[in-house]
C-alpha cells in the first residue's frame, strides 16, 4: 500500500484515486481530519484537484455494500466542517466537479452516482437545517445549484438534462427524510428551497425538463399539502391530486414554511401551498420566463389554487 505522507494539505488527488482500496480508505480518513480542523482552508485551484480525487475514489469503488458506505461518509464530509461557508465551499466543488464529470459516467457506474447525489443532497438538507436554515446559507446554495455549470442552471446547455431530472426526481423525497432525522428545531422555508426549479421551470428551453419538474416535484408536494378529502367531500378537481396529506412528506407537512423559519413557524398545508402557487404565478409572469412555461405555470396555478380554501 502506498505511504500517504502527513502534510497540512489535504490528501492528494493520486492517493484518493489509487487502485488500491486501503489507501483510498485511508485518504478519505486523512480528508475527514483535515476537514474538521477549521484552521484548515483549501483555495478554489486546491478544491479542484481534490474533487477530481473524490470522484474517482468514489469511480473506482464496487461492491453495493462498499459504495453505499463511501457515499454516505463522502456526504457527511459536508457536517464534519465546522465552518458554513467553507461546507458551502466544499458541496460547490462536487456540484462542479459532477456537472464536469456527467457525461463520462458509463451506464455500469450511473446508478451509484445517482445514489451519491441523493446522499449530497440529503446532508446538505441537514447542513442548512443545522443552521437553522440561515436565509444568506439557502441563497449561497441556490447559487450554487443555479449558477452557470450548475445543476439546474436553466441558460447553459453543456449541463445534461438528466442530473437536472434526478435531483428533481429525490429532492423533496430527501428532504423530508432530513427534516425528520433529526427533528429539525425550525421549519424549512420552501419557498426559497424550491426557488431553482421554480426557476428552471420558467426559462428551461426543452418542454420535457419542465414536464419532469412539475410531474416529480411540484405535483406531489402540493397533493402533500392540500387539505385531506373525505369521502363525503367527493374527489379533488384535479385529477391528479388523489393522496391524503398524510400519505406523503408528513415531516414537510408537519413542518414548513415559506420563507422566514423564525417569523413565520411552521405553516398550515393549504396555506403554504397558496404561497408556492402565487410564487409560480409571479416567477411565470416575469419577461425571462418562456412563452410556453408560461402558459404552463398559469395553467398549474389556476388548477391548483382554486382547491384552495380562501380564508388563511
Amino acid at each position: 500500500m502506498a505511504a500517504i505522507p502527513s502534510s497540512a494539505g489535504p490528501p492528494l488527488g493520486k492517493y484518493l484515486a489509487s487502485t488500491e482500496k486501503k489507501t483510498r480508505d485511508k485518504a478519505i480518513k486523512n480528508l475527514a481530519v483535515f476537514l474538521s480542523d477549521s484552521q484548515n482552508a483549501i483555495s478554489k485551484p486546491e478544491m479542484d484537484k481534490l474533487w477530481k480525487g473524490i470522484f474517482y475514489c468514489f469511480w473506482m469503488s464496487d461492491k453495493p455494500l462498499v459504495q453505499q458506505a463511501l457515499a454516505t461518509e463522502l456526504a457527511e464530509l459536508i457536517l464534519t466542517i465546522t465552518s458554513t461557508s467553507a461546507s458551502l465551499a466544499f458541496l460547490r466543488g462536487f456540484w462542479e466537479t459532477t456537472v464536469r464529470e456527467w457525461n463520462g459516467i458509463d451506464r455500469l457506474r450511473i446508478d451509484k452516482y445517482y445514489m451519491l447525489i441523493r446522499r449530497f443532497i440529503n446532508a446538505t438538507f441537514r447542513l442548512l437545517a443545522r443552521v437553522k436554515w440561515d436565509t444568506s446559507a439557502c441563497h449561497e446554495y441556490n447559487q450554487i445549484l443555479t449558477k452557470e455549470g450548475g445543476p439546474l442552471c436553466p441558460s447553459d446547455i453543456r449541463v445534461p438534462a438528466s442530473l437536472a431530472y434526478h435531483i428533481a426526481d429525490i429532492y423533496v423525497e430527501e428532504l423530508d427524510k432530513a427534516l425528520a432525522s433529526p427533528k429539525s428545531s425550525s421549519p424549512a422555508p420552501l419557498g426559497i428551497l424550491l426557488g431553482p426549479f421554480i426557476s428552471l421551470a420558467a426559462r428551461t428551453p426543452t418542454s420535457v425538463t419542465y414536464k419532469r419538474i412539475q410531474s416529480a416535484l411540484f405535483e406531489p408536494l402540493f397533493a402533500a399539502l392540500s387539505p385531506a378529502f373525505s369521502q363525503d367531500d367527493g374527489p379533488p378537481k384535479s385529477k391528479r391530486i388523489r393522496l391524503s396529506s398524510e400519505a406523503i412528506y408528513p415531516e414537510i407537512v408537519a413542518s414548513s414554511c415559506f420563507a422566514d423559519p423564525e417569523l413565520e413557524g411552521p405553516q398550515d398545508g393549504p396555506v403554504l401551498k397558496k404561497k408556492l402557487l402565487r410564487k409560480i404565478f409571479e416567477v411565470a409572469s416575469e419577461p425571462e420566463t418562456r412563452d410556453s412555461s408560461r402558459r404552463k405555470m398559469y395553467a398549474l396555478w389556476k388548477e391548483n389554487y382554486e382547491e384552495v380554501p380562501s380564508d388563511e
